[in-house]
Parts: structure tokens; C-alpha cells; sequence
């Protein structure tokens, strides 16, 4: 059996060359090669491409690569966590190449596998695939999606052998599963290093083949940034944004297996009890997500999506991002609740970007969109403005073309009966007249009431 040599952070950052790409794993700040980024962050190494969900938070990991200048371009699907990374990629100091999440996790799978792309529904007919080939399948739009492939991958583990076999703890998997194949050069580091022989091969997540280089690095809560731990206690919602999540909590059924985005959605998550038999699915990889602890955080429990320390309740299961956006894209997700900017007569959902504004991600939104079962819009009827956001057609940069079954807003519930947009309820305190002021598209009415 091979034995992985054992190095320091700094000889590892050492083995990064200028001009190379690199891919940091890591969802939020958990499961994140904080240790090696920092460490690379120490050294000149310039003109890097950096491939991962987001850059990190500002002053950890990848977002001291960018508050140094050692970044010339980023590739990952959500990079608003972020300002500074918001902020260079206005000013054009930072090259930014946004791709919906499950693609981004299944390009990285794909370079791994040797495979040069693949196509997806996912992102069709929007901005985000302006330049993509497009290929008809069964008469339906898919996008073609390079592979990713980097020069070098820092991972993040939870116990290491020293054949460089890597076991992830819980919701930690994420990207690095796929990045670790995906490389030319694969430096993990991780919480605990044993002997060969010690790790069942049973709980093996990647193979030692993939590894180069091991290092051990000590998490530490400074390391998880915002998902260090959450507090204790209720949340102060308005009676208004509570009245739309139980309405959409009806429409869940026992056995759904649902995915909610955030806002509003995160909302529905509080009125979930497991004797609902409600199995909640977030996308960085954990599939029966209960609600948040009392106390603690990322060193004792999963994530969600949100970056928010979770409990797993009986016969949860976690996976990477890979994986779950399998599930999604291949329809396993019964309902997904999101939230939207504007939703059209024809169904279409802008709900990712607004011009001028310092928004940089699109996430799982898209994938979401077009592969959910079943798609939930929450959202306030208008703007601050007071401008309608169900409009006649969306405005702004499309997520899906004709993927909304149901729009709850704070004064109406509408579906769309034979593919037209149509008023079904009024929200309590909202009237008729209300709804047809505030609503700039035209609908049917068909209230049960």
C-alpha cells in the first residue's frame, strides 16, 4: 500500500504556481481547505483561477486570495456571501464566471471522470447560457456544459489513512468529493491522520489513489466563519411573511421529500414537525434536515444551505453536491419552495439577479427551477416601490422558462389552471380590489372562497 507524504500548509501552498487554477472544496465555510488557502494566501503566488461554490468569507481561505490581488478569475455558482468578491467583480478587478451550483458540482464530477461536459436543462433560455450550445433532446432545450478541471485541488477531510483514503463528516462531502478526482495535483487536508488499516473501507469517501499530498490542520470555530454556531430562541417574523409560509406548508403532503429556498421558504422549515413525515432535502448534501439546535454549531452538526447548523433526524443521510443535484435534476424533489423577484403570465420565475444591484449568484436556483416536481414561489406582492412583481413578462434575467405551478404572496395565492395564471385565494386582510391594483398581469379569477 502507497503512503501519502505528510507536509505543512506552507509546502503545500508552496506546490502552487502562478497562472495555475486551483479548486477549493468547501460549502460556506464548512467543509473548507481553510488551513491551505490561508496558507497559499501567505505566499506571492498571483494570476490564479479559482474554481468552488464561493471565494469564502472575507479574511478566510479564498477570501484572502481575493483581498490580496492573487485572483485573476473565479468560477462558482454564489459569490454574494462575499462583498469584497461582489465588489471586485463590478469593478473589474476580478473575472467572475457564474455557473448554476449543480452544474458547477457536475462539471467537476464530469473532469474527474473523464468526461468533457454533458447537457442539462438546467439554465436553458436564460443569461446565464447566453453562449452555450444548446441541443434539442425529446424536443426539450439542453445547455452543454464544459468539464472543470484544475492544476491543483485543496480538500478538506475528517480523518485521513496515510494511503491518503479521506473520510467527510456529515454535510462536509459537498464539493469535495468531486474535486478531489478532478485535479492534476490533490492536497487534503484533514482533522486526523491514522495508520493504514484503521479506516473500514466500508466508510471510505475517496479512494487514496486520488491524493498527492495529506496535511493535518485542526478546525478551530474562527475557521467556520458564520456557521461557528447559532443561538437559541425565536426568530421576530412579521404576521404577514408567517401567514405565507403556512400556506405553503398546506400544500405539503406526507412522504414529499422538499427542498426550501431562502427568505421566505426557511420559514416553512419551523412549522415542520417529524411526525409530518415531511423529508427535507438541502443542497449541499443531507437529505432529512431537522430543525436548528438549541446551541452549537458546525463542529457538531450539519449545514443546510443556508450555512445554518441543522439537526439530521432519524434515517437522515448526507452526500455531496454531486449527488444531490442528481436527485434534483433527476426529479426525486417533490416540491421546492423559493422565493421570487417576478413570476409572468407564462409561468417564467426571475428570481437570481436585478440589474445595477450588488447581487453575484445564482446557486441552485436553476436546477431547482427545472427540476423540482412541483415549484412554489413565496414572495411580497410588490417592491418597496410599490411596482407589481406578477407582471405581464419578467423584466428581469430569467431563472426558468414556465416552471411555476403556485405564486403565494402576502395578499394573494394564484396557480396556473391549463397553463393560465389564475386567482384562487386572498390572504387574510387582503381584498379583491387589492389584488387587481397591485397585480400588473393579467389573470382569471376562480377564488374558493
Amino acid at each position: 500500500m502507497k503512503q501519502v507524504p505528510i507536509i505543512s500548509a506552507a509546502e503545500a501552498a508552496a506546490l502552487v504556481k502562478a497562472g495555475d487554477t486551483i479548486m477549493g472544496g468547501g460549502f460556506g465555510m464548512t467543509g473548507n481547505p481553510v488551513h491551505l488557502l490561508n496558507a497559499l494566501a501567505e505566499t506571492g503566488t498571483r494570476d490564479l483561477t479559482f474554481i468552488g461554490n464561493n471565494v469564502g468569507e472575507p479574511g478566510l481561505g479564498g477570501g484572502r486570495l481575493l483581498r490580496n490581488g492573487q485572483l485573476k478569475k473565479a468560477i462558482g455558482s454564489f459569490f454574494t456571501s462575499n462583498p469584497e468578491a461582489v465588489q471586485a467583480a463590478q469593478s473589474g478587478a476580478l473575472a467572475v464566471q457564474l455557473i448554476p451550483q449543480g452544474s458547477l458540482a457536475e462539471a467537476i464530477r464530469a473532469g474527474g471522470a473523464g468526461i468533457g461536459g454533458f447537457y442539462t436543462p438546467t439554465a436553458a433560455g436564460t443569461d446565464i447560457a447566453a453562449d452555450a450550445e444548446v441541443k434539442l433532446i425529446d424536443g426539450k432545450p439542453y445547455v452543454f456544459v464544459p468539464a472543470l478541471r484544475a492544476n491543483v485541488a485543496f480538500v478538506r477531510a475528517w480523518i485521513a489513512d496515510t494511503a491518503g483514503n479521506l473520510v467527510y463528516r456529515m454535510t462536509e462531502q459537498n464539493f469535495n468529493r468531486a474535486m478531489a478526482t478532478a485535479a492534476d495535483l490533490v492536497i487534503a487536508e484533514a482533522e486526523q491522520i491514522v495508520p493504514v488499516g484503521e479506516l473500514d473501507p466500508d466508510r471510505i469517501h475517496t479512494p487514496g489513489c486520488y491524493v498527492d499530498y495529506l496535511v493535518q490542520a485542526h478546525v478551530t470555530l474562527d475557521d467556520l466563519g458564520s456557521s461557528a454556531s447559532v443561538k437559541g430562541g425565536a426568530r421576530k417574523v412579521s404576521e404577514s411573511r408567517m401567514n405565507m409560509a403556512r400556506r405553503a406548508f398546506a400544500e405539503l403532503r406526507r412522504g414529499d421529500v422538499v427542498n426550501l429556498g431562502i427568505g421566505i421558504p426557511t420559514l416553512v422549515a419551523d412549522l415542520i414537525r417529524p411526525e409530518d413525515g415531511i423529508i427535507m432535502h438541502t443542497e449541499n448534501g443531507m437529505l432529512g434536515v431537522g430543525p436548528a439546535p438549541e446551541e452549537g454549531g458546525a463542529l457538531e452538526y450539519p449545514v443546510n444551505a443556508g450555512k445554518i447548523p441543522v439537526t439530521a433526524l432519524p434515517g437522515s443521510s448526507y452526500f455531496d453536491s454531486a449527488d444531490s443535484f442528481a436527485m434534483i435534476r433527476g426529479g426525486h424533489i417533490d416540491v421546492a419552495i423559493m422565493g421570487g423577484l417576478e413570476v409572468d403570465e407564462q409561468a417564467n420565475l426571475a428570481n437570481w439577479a436585478v440589474p445595477g444591484q450588488p447581487l453575484l449568484g445564482v446557486g441552485g436556483a436553476m436546477d431547482l427551477a427545472v427540476g423540482a416536481k412541483r415549484l412554489i414561489i413565496t414572495m411580497q406582492h410588490t417592491n418597496p416601490d410599490g411596482s407589481a412583481k406578477i407582471v405581464p413578462a419578467c423584466t428581469l434575467p430569467l431563472t426558468a422558462h414556465g416552471v411555476v405551478d403556485m405564486v403565494i404572496t402576502d395578499l394573494a395565492v394564484f396557480t396556473f389552471d391549463d397553463g393560465r395564471l389564475t386567482l384562487t385565494e386572498l390572504m387574510p386582510g387582503a381584498t379583491l380590489d387589492d389584488v387587481r391594483a397591485k397585480t400588473a398581469a393579467r389573470f382569471a379569477e376562480r377564488l374558493n372562497q
